[in-house]
């Protein structure tokens, strides 16, 4: 059993299930692997034997252990490297459920699909799942210590790929409030919302954060200074910078005991404090200009009481914590060595910021704090005797927290409130020593000793005693006061043909309000009037770049199949999903071999519209039509035929559907009828020759509609939207020379021919077409290519493209031709390889006012080609 391919899908697959993180293997079940469990043996009593904890997946049974009945009467491999997989996550600390495992057309070929929470580990589950499996059938076990240290492994991925705790319970709230959220590609930041809309994070600094607030608290001595000044109480203190210095501070500040810290330090790095002796602040001198990067020491008077964190966001304070610092506690047996060992063992307990709480650490200055209180290591303490082994009460340093907001005197929240707009902090984390937190500061000789810029959650978040705050809400509502959407409009387009027609419309449409659209198509990433990047950009990562813009108010996105296969939507859901039709195209690829499930494809998009969103699908295609099934919002449809059963049920339910009838485009809602243009005067209809251009302006003009554009305006965009060459290469555009005509189409798929047909049919004069398909498509495919060709043209010529996509030279060209004699045997056609070659003899061979056809693969080589030639005529 082998892995031939592991891909990342973000968002909802091509099975249309909704999810944001999943990874898909592509498995190879070769030999035994490819036997059912049952007739592998050992193998049940191995896997339980490895992982007993399988008793726990449910799986389709709906029961405890009915994953591992499954196994025991006989499951195929794919299924059982899923659950694997996802119960290898949870061992580790990550919780994921969902997986699912489906045949290939390929024989022995699975895909198996599981969610992960970070992506590095999710792939090392699904690798290690795969080793895991093999060792059962070969050798009937899996060594313990290998589990044990893939687990460790999967800890470690989960360490390092975490997102710290605060920024983690910002996106958490962010996610029960709807509001969608990406990583940024720099500095760990994190954007909230979409386009104009987005809001930018970095742990707990917002965009709203002053950096003139943000370079203040940084400044420990300026921001003292600040506070004074507005008769906020703060300790006494100076700063030095030499050694030599220090014996006059101390007498500057009142003498002892004193706190010694570096000016700009952070993490409680490099703090002393309750200083008596000269020695001991030398010592303390030397670590705080270690730990500054100034070397700049800050000498302050020493105020007795207890460490708290006062959190205020937006000017209102949210939070109060007491911390004290890491310390055990003595039972009267056991060392200091051995309590800590003890303490360490707390589940709750781990490295850096993963748990509630940090593991202490022994080191030089946990020696030199438990020195000055008399202690050793192998010190034994008394029966409730308490020993601390760090200065600070910093979480980080392992310290505990306990929540104190319903304790803070008033008085103190004013002071608190007042010294976060002094300082200029939209999130401030004020840290205030006092012996009463519950008596006014100048009571009790209380001072605010610090403000923090950024300050961390996790204490807030997740005490050690006392009730967890909600510290993430205000955030959120700061960024989006008032209920402030976070979301653009986002209108997403598929169908097997029109796509790129219909979004461009769609766009321009749009822009007839005078909202900056970007959009994404097959031929680039456009924003307003500008295009960002050339080339194919119908999948996720190019919509991602019209969602992370600042300056985008309403996104249209064209959702090509490949993109959907292999990484899924770059959205969580959209406004509008236009299904436009459904044909064989693109069939034996990615495990897609009938139209029905290239139709569960497109069918993403129609899945994917919220639940106050519209579906607008083509009532003409049965497969489109059957998609209004699973639509979780409203639905719309667009038709040709007022006539369709369809419609005519629909708008019996007062439904709303675009309608080509008598010559017209119009809206219907219930008995309503709003016309929007003749078709004759829609540029993109050619002159209403064009069917199915008819029928993309209707989906385009609907999607527009139901999404509230004003129905004068989308009249405004139908006539003004040009089909040519600039805005539209590639998609009927019709060239007038002096004798003739020339219409340059990408169709490439049986279902393109016909639409193009349906326009040429109405020619009046000489119809040649230049035809040619892809390599990559199925012999029937190509020979159907061949037959709609002899329907369409009086004249055939039979080319090539240069990229044969695994054919061999001719071999493209020999299937269409069989395709032209089996409708037509007496069919007037000739084979010439070369594309521009091909063109040149088609225009020679054309009678004068005709038309000649051309289906290029390169598009804009095939434009450039004419537009010389008619710049030359």
């Amino acid at each position: 059993m082998k892995i031939l391919k592991t891909q990342t899908l973000r968002g909802p697959n091509y099975w249309s299930i909704r999810r944001q993180k999943l990874i898909q293997m592509r498995l190879d079940l070769e030999n035994i692997a490819e036997k059912p469990s049952n007739e592998i043996p050992g193998f049940y009593e191995g896997l339980v034997e490895t992982l007993p904890s399988l008793i726990e997946h449910f799986c389709s049974r709906d029961h405890r252990g009915g994953f591992l009945e499954r196994v025991k009467e006989g499951t195929y491999m794919g299924h059982i490297i899923e659950h694997i997989a996802l119960e290898l996550q949870e061992l580790a600390g990550m919780p994921v459920g969902f997986g699912r495992t489906r045949e290939t057309s390929t024989p022995r070929v699975y895909n198996v699909v599981f969610e992960y929470v970070y992506e590095e580990a999710g792939r090392y589950a699904g690798r290690a799942a795969v080793r895991l499996c093999n060792a059962i059938i070969e050798n009937g076990s899996y060594p313990p210590q290998e589990l044990a240290q893939d687990v460790a492994d999967l800890n470690d991925l989960r360490a390092t790929s975490a997102l710290g705790p605060s920024t983690e319970t910002i996106i958490k709230e962010a996610e029960t409030r709807s509001i969608p959220w990406m990583m940024l590609s720099a500095r760990s930041m994190v954007q909230l919302g979409y386009g104009v809309n987005q809001r930018r994070i970095q742990a707990t600094l917002t965009e709203n954060s002053n950096i003139l607030g943000v370079e203040l608290a940084c400044d420990k001595e300026g921001t003292k200074t600040i506070l004074r000044d507005a008769g906020i109480p703060v300790p006494r203190g100076t700063v030095i910078y030499y050694l030599d210095e220090l014996a006059d501070a101390v007498q500057d500040v009142g003498g002892y005991p004193i706190v010694i810290k570096p000016l700009d330090g952070n993490h409680g790095r490099g703090i002393t404090i309750d200083i008596n002796t000269r020695e001991d602040a030398e010592d303390a001198y030397d670590l705080a200009a270690a730990a500054s990067k100034t070397r700049s020491v800050i000498v302050e008077k020493y105020y007795q009481g207890n460490d708290h964190r006062v959190l205020v966001i937006n000017g209102k304070l949210i939070a109060v914590s007491e911390r004290v610092p890491a310390h055990v506690m003595g039972d009267g047996q056991s060392t200091i060595e051995e309590l800590i060992e003890r303490t360490n063992l707390d589940p709750n307990r781990g490295d850096g910021h993963d748990n509630i709480l940090t593991r202490i650490s022994v080191d030089r200055t946990s020696l030199g704090v438990l020195k000055r209180q008399g202690f050793e290591m192998d010190t034994v303490l008394k029966q409730g005797e308490r020993a601390y082994l760090r200065a600070t009460a910093n979480l980080s340093t392992g310290g505990i927290a306990i929540d104190r907001t319903d304790d803070i005197h008033p008085k103190n929240v004013w002071i608190a409130e007042r010294a976060a707009k002094i300082i200029g902090l939209d999130i401030a984390g004020i840290d205030i020593v006092t012996p009463d937190i519950t008596k006014p500061l100048d009571e009790v000789d209380g001072v605010i000793v610090e403000i923090n810029a950024a300050p961390g959650f996790r204490m807030h978040v997740a005490p050690s005693q006392g009730l967890p705050r909600n510290v993430a809400g205000p955030v959120l509502e700061m960024l989006y006061p008032n209920n402030h959407s976070s979301r653009i409009p986002i209108l997403a387009v598929t169908g097997t043909n029109g796509k790129t027609t219909t979004t461009r419309l769609l766009a321009h449409l749009y822009r007839q309000t005078g909202k900056v659209v970007g959009y994404t198509s097959t031929d680039g990433i456009y924003l307003g009037d500008y295009m960002v990047e050339r080339g194919d950009n119908t999948g996720p990562l190019s919509a991602g770049v019209i969602l992370k813009d600042p300056t985008v108010e309403v996104a249209v996105l064209e959702c090509a199949r490949g993109g959907m296969i292999r990484s899924g939507l770059a959205f969580d859901s959209c406004d509008v999903g236009v299904v436009l039709n459904v044909a064989a195209d693109h069939l034996g690829l990615g495990d897609i071999d009938t139209i029905e499930q290239m139709a569960k494809v497109k069918g993403i998009i129609a899945e994917t519209v919220n639940p106050d969103g519209y579906a607008v699908l083509n009532a003409d295609d049965p497969l489109v039509a059957e998609m209004a099934k699973n639509v979780k919002g409203k639905v719309a449809y667009f038709s040709m035929d007022q006539h369709n059963p369809i419609i005519v049920d629909h708008l019996r339910r007062d439904g709303i559907a675009a309608i080509y009838e008598n010559g017209y485009l119009s809206i219907f809602e219930g008995e309503w009828t709003l016309r929007i243009e003749k078709a004759e005067n829609i540029p993109v209809t050619m002159k209403g020759m064009a069917p199915f251009m008819i029928a993309n302006a209707l989906a385009a003009s609907l999607a527009a509609f139901v999404n509230g554009v004003d129905i004068e305006l989308i009249r405004q965009g139908v006539r003004t939207f040009n089909p040519g060459a600039a805005q539209t290469p590639g998609r009927m555009n019709l060239f007038e020379l002096k004798d003739h005509s020339v219409l340059v189409d990408y169709a490439h798929n049986p279902a393109g021919y016909e639409a193009v047909g349906a326009f040429v049919k109405n020619w009046q004069g000489d119809r040649l077409g230049v035809i040619g398909g892809p390599g990559d498509r199925r012999d029937e495919d190509l020979m159907l290519l061949g037959k709609i060709a002899a329907q369409t043209f009086d004249h055939i010529i039979v080319k090539e493209d240069n990229d044969k996509r695994g054919r061999e030279n001719g071999e493209v060209a020999d299937l269409i031709v069989k395709g032209i004699l089996s409708e037509n045997p007496e069919a007037s056609y000739n084979v010439i390889l070369n594309e521009m070659e091909a063109l040149e003899t088609g225009l020679d061979k054309v009678k004068a006012d005709g038309l000649v056809v051309i289906f290029p693969e390169s598009v804009p080589r095939a434009i450039e080609f004419i537009e010389k030639l008619k710049e030359e005529s």
